[in-house]
């Protein structure tokens, strides 16, 4: 017999009873939350799509491993556990924990960065580019065009155009680009992923130039998945082989360790060269704490380590990728316009589509979030003008060619039943859209 369906690679062990809300109800916490969905009380919320970063299910080894939490101010056991498990799965020779991915981009936008230098970047990430920014860099997307259209189905909208960024290092010489950031996947663009092939170009274009990568790293487990299920050559490898040969196309990474690992809290700096990691190591004792802790507890640091080991596990990625898929067939089959194709960590709704009748100074994307928490409780987050922010100069308003709405799936926590909700919800707001 065909086999049609698939099941999640764990069972429930406890659960976390949800308030349902009233319409009337969600019409009062909207409107006093300025019709911002971050300003929701969590309690309000009955499916949080807000985010995947630190809401994701930890599992009972992770809880076990944070009862052997050493909590010692210097030297702790478990800073050596994350410190083995970095070196096994990513292969980065040296480790600087932080308390979550930004911490990290502080770091590294502190140490290489001058001001006047130009940082390429397969799009941008909201924190990512103000730490940029803060210490003096511009930031230049040089993502493929591609990954500008919502509807193109090119399957690694995450690629860097090598024309472009050859034009940069023209135009403003090597010296003057410290790194490229190389986010795998790209968050803003759909969550989608790089393919090894552009990565392999890319390396070989910053070599002969002699340009650091920068990883960002946060959800490298996700786009090794895609690469072993789209690209050439790599369906019989590993996720976890995948993920060591993209880290190894790079210098270093910062990672949110919230997403791919699991975890609630913690993130880190791996870098392969010495004398930027002494200079991090010193400089994470003023922002973050010492360098064996980095503004985590031990317990947290255990639970990456575990975290990491479980996020490269391909049964779990076929899972946490294969939830998000079955959310963006059903929306897609209703014919509601979603980024394509779906990418690794949620749905992206295309706002400026759903809602063509407003411009972008009226926030589409914004509007669209609001109302699907009108309809069901759902939250999720706008990825539009919004949230990209004003030009640092000006104080105008950043116009992306994306006006979006995320709907993040965090890892296991959810069920098939809670997509359909999702899916379902999703229909009743287009269907009123007009409105």
């Amino acid at each position: 017999m065909k086999r049609h369906s698939w099941a999640e690679p764990f069972k429930i062990k406890m659960v976390e009873l949800l308030k349902m809300t009233t319409p009337n109800e969600r019409k009062k916490v909207i409107k006093e939350a300025g019709y911002n969905t971050f300003l929701l009380k969590s309690e309000d919320v009955y499916i949080d799509l807000l985010t995947d970063s630190g809401t994701s299910a930890m599992s009972d080894r992770q809880w076990a491993g944070m009862m052997t939490g050493d909590e010692a101010y210097a030297g702790s056991t478990n800073y050596y556990h994350l410190e083995d498990a970095v070196k096994k799965y990513y292969g980065y020779k040296y480790l600087v924990p932080t308390h979550q991915g930004r911490g990290a981009e502080h770091l590294i936008s502190q140490i290489l960065i001058k001001k006047g230098d130009i940082i390429p970047g397969n799009m941008y990430f909201t924190t990512t580019r103000l730490h940029q920014e803060l210490a003096g860099a511009t930031f230049v997307d040089i993502i493929i065009d591609e990954a500008h259209d919502a509807e193109n189905e090119f399957p690694f909208k995450g690629n860097i155009d090598i024309n472009k960024l050859e034009a940069l290092i023209k135009k403003y010489g090597a010296k003057k680009i410290p790194y490229v950031c190389v986010a795998t996947t790209v968050n803003m663009a759909g969550g989608q992923p790089i393919s090894m092939e552009n990565l392999k170009a890319v390396r070989a274009l910053t070599l002969k130039h002699g340009i650091k990568i920068i990883h960002d790293m946060t959800r490298v487990a996700e786009n090794a998945w895609f690469i072993k299920h789209r690209e050439k050559g790599y369906a019989k490898k590993s996720v976890a082989s995948i993920v060591k040969e993209i880290c190894s196309l790079t210098d270093g990474g910062t990672m949110s360790a919230k997403k791919d690992a699991m975890v609630n809290i913690g993130g880190f700096l791996a870098i392969n060269d010495w004398d930027v990691f002494e200079e991090a190591r010193n400089m994470v004792v003023i922002y973050e704490g010492l360098h064996t802790y980095g503004g985590l507890a031990g317990r947290d640091m255990e639970a990456m380590a575990i975290g990491i080991a479980e996020s490269v596990n391909d049964n779990h990625m076929d899972a946490r990728i294969g939830q998000v898929l079955y959310l963006g067939d059903k929306i897609k089959e209703i014919g509601i316009p979603i980024v394509q194709p779906t990418g690794s960590h949620g749905v992206f709704l295309d706002a400026s589509k759903i809602l063509s009748q407003l411009s972008q100074d009226e926030f589409p994307a914004q509007t669209l979030a609001a109302e699907l928490y009108l309809e069901s409780g759902i939250r999720s987050m706008e990825r539009g003008v919004v949230s990209a922010g004003r030009n640092i100069k000006t104080g105008k308003n950043h116009y992306p060619k994306l006006e979006l709405v995320r709907l993040t799936i965090p890892r296991r926590v959810y069920t098939q039943a809670h997509m359909d909700v999702v899916a379902e919800s999703v229909a009743a707001v287009y269907d009123r859209r007009k409105k």
